[in-house]
């Protein structure tokens, strides 16, 4: 299932990786950039209630072989059609929503065949090489651009959501039993569950700020390359690798510091450290390359060490029967967030001065930086309205 992912992640960072190829070719302001970009992640998000609860009902790995189907076939579309804002805009949401029926559903059909008991580290393993796979993206479509020509960089890496297509067909069948008398796109136990709407609450915030910092690291780092004269060797597709990369030992790390501090207080510190980084990156936006590209590493590392323990606390507060349902709202709300992440930076970006400006890039990552902590109060309410202690599974505490 995690090969299969890298597979389906392919073309996940492929435009965001171009944006100053696209933001040259056709014009766009930093603002129509980020919507691009955050537009996979808006068709995601409204495909994704449906494509999830329906894994309380149906096997998982048919969803899952349907939505990588539809992923790679539009990012062929994407290829073929895209000419300007909105063609690219609504051939990248369609994209989104083919992972809709990739991600979530594959985490499902994954956990459906796990041996009973806590599933956190195989469930953290699989977020964590969500990074692996966005790194390969970044990887892929800059240095096939580079040889090749855009459109054949979104071909290639469309090829990649097929693997998850063959992974799926391999597994052995599976089918739940919904329990009697619930109905599809049911949300309300979910919203009654406050444990697990904590986790689906801090995964918004995170998933805001995770998907805004990849959608520009790029930019970002030809700006920082083009003011202070950073070697050439230091490259934005090396820079946007090693970034990405660095996710998943983070994130593995993250889920084991959990398992020993108790989640609330690990997720709650990463928040924080988040913040502070992204304050610090405001702050050194006019500073001399190597403390940015420091600030850059050390972001890129704090903002997922949260990820694996949001997810697998969500899935480990969820009620059985409403897994699926559970699975869903969670990933509504993330990917939600992560389309309004790319927008906001680039309409801060925008409205202080554009990409070449310092203060436009300071105004950036202080957004960011209030994104980070945004899910504390959340968190902190859906814990503290648990009704005791020993009724807080074991994987959130």
């Amino acid at each position: 299932m995690c090969a299969g992912q890298l597979g389906s992640l392919l073309p996940h960072m492929a435009f965001s990786a171009l944006i100053p190829r696209f933001a040259a070719l056709w014009g766009l302001s930093a603002a129509e950039s980020g919507a691009i970009s955050g537009a996979f992640f808006i068709g995601y998000a409204c495909v994704v209630p449906l494509t999830t609860t329906l894994t309380d009902r149906v096997d998982a790995r048919r969803i899952l072989a349907l939505g990588s189907l539809v992923s790679a076939l539009a990012t062929f579309a994407f290829a073929a059609f895209a000419r300007d804002f909105w063609s690219a805009a609504l051939l990248w949401a369609l994209a989104g929503a083919g992972f809709a029926g990739a991600y979530m559903p594959g985490l499902r059909a994954l956990t459906d065949r796990l041996p009973p008991g806590d599933a956190s580290r195989s469930i953290t393993l699989y977020t964590s090489s969500y990074s692996i796979g966005v790194g390969l993206s970044f990887l892929g479509a800059q240095l096939l651009e580079r040889q090749f020509g855009w459109q054949t960089a979104f071909v290639s890496v469309g090829c990649g959501p097929l693997v998850m297509v063959a992974v799926a067909l391999s597994l052995p069948a599976w089918q739940p039993t919904p329990r009697a008398g619930t109905r599809l796109l049911d949300f309300r136990p979910v919203l009654r569950n406050r444990p697990a709407m904590a986790f689906v609450l801090g995964y918004g915030a995170h998933c805001f700020e995770l998907a805004a910092m990849r959608a520009w690291i790029v930019s970002f780092w030809l700006f920082t390359a083009a003011r202070s004269g950073a070697p050439s060797w230091i490259d934005a597709v090396g820079v946007s690798v090693a970034v990405t990369l660095i996710a998943m030992p983070a994130s593995i790390l993250g889920n084991e510091l959990a398992i020993r501090l108790g989640r609330r207080r690990l997720i709650a510190g990463v928040m924080i450290a988040s913040s502070l980084i992204a304050l610090g990156l405001g702050f050194a936006s006019a500073a001399p390359w190597p403390l940015v590209l420091a600030l850059l590493l050390l972001h890129g590392f704090a903002i997922p060490a949260d990820s694996g323990s949001l997810t697998s606390g969500m899935v480990g507060a969820a009620e059985p029967d409403c897994r699926g349902a559970t699975m869903a709202l969670h990933s509504t709300i993330g990917f939600g967030a992560s389309f309004l992440g790319p927008l906001a930076m680039g309409l801060a970006i925008d409205g202080f001065g554009g990409p070449s400006s310092v203060a436009g890039w300071q105004a950036a990552y202080f957004v960011l930086a209030l994104a980070a902590v945004a899910g504390l109060p959340a968190l902190r309410l859906g814990i503290a309205r648990s009704t005791s202690p020993a009724s807080v599974p074991a994987q959130i505490r």
